[in-house]
């Protein structure tokens, strides 16, 4: 089930529709996110460390917006917390048909329950991790406060969510040199001046990226103690908030 390198913006394309999570983009969803997140693969392989660390027994851990289950395998193979299960939840069936496949050829034995469903419709219930890597950011940002809030309060006492967004810098120079250094990055892992510029078209109005300074605020209002950012990568990073 090997992923087939991302070119969907390699040749031009007009008109270009707004970015969908479709069967298109799951056949080449692994090389696209490492070539275009900074820092991914060190996300995802601390998230199964903090799960671990924050799990606990008869509880829930939560992958809202799982794609292709890159955290629930994390979390699956490092929690050690007894009576535990993942729930995985994505909106796009293309991507959730494509993750019960790698979740059935896996080793692990910790149970994974994967719902097809707006991640806004789920009950978040006896909760001790609920992790949203890279998915506020496609949530209307009129919606984010009564979501995040809604997480807080299916949160055990002591619980964690881990929350890793593209970042918005208010400065105007901090801003471009972010910008910048991306598409940098994206150059130096193959993509073409056209790609960097279509998948950005792409995006425009679909990704709604906001600043630490407004994350850290909603979590606060949401009942969160604290709140930081454990890894950053240009304008990427993974903040930690405890309940």
């Amino acid at each position: 089930m090997n992923s087939q390198k991302d070119t969907l913006y390699a040749s031009p394309l007009g008109d270009i529709d707004g970015f969908k999570f479709d069967n298109s983009v799951v056949d080449v969803f692994p090389d696209m996110i490492q070539r275009s997140v900074p820092g991914y693969s060190a996300i995802i392989s601390a998230i199964g460390l903090l799960a671990n660390r924050f799990a606990q027994d008869n509880s829930n851990c939560y992958d809202l917006g799982c794609s292709l289950g890159a955290a629930t395998l994390s979390m699956r193979h490092k929690v050690t917390a007894n009576h535990c299960k993942i729930i995985a939840v994505d909106n796009s069936s293309a991507m959730l048909e494509r993750c019960k496949k790698i979740i059935d050829r896996d080793t692990a034995t910790l149970p994974v329950d994967l719902i097809c469903s707006d991640i806004q419709n789920i009950s978040i219930k006896n909760a001790s991790v609920v992790v949203l890597n890279f998915t506020l950011q496609f949530i209307p940002l009129a919606d984010r406060d009564a979501f995040i809030k809604k997480i807080y309060d299916g949160l055990l006492p002591g619980g964690l969510l881990i929350l890793s967004e593209k970042l918005l810098f208010t400065n105007e120079r901090q801003q471009a040199l972010q910008t910048e250094m991306h598409h940098n990055f994206k150059r130096a892992n193959g993509y073409s001046d056209m790609e960097v510029s279509q998948k950005r078209a792409s995006l425009e109005n679909v990704l709604i990226p906001e600043t630490f300074e407004q994350h850290k605020s909603r979590l606060q209002k949401s009942g969160f103690d604290n709140t930081e950012v454990w890894f950053q990568y240009f304008n990427f990073a993974s903040m930690i908030a405890l309940k």
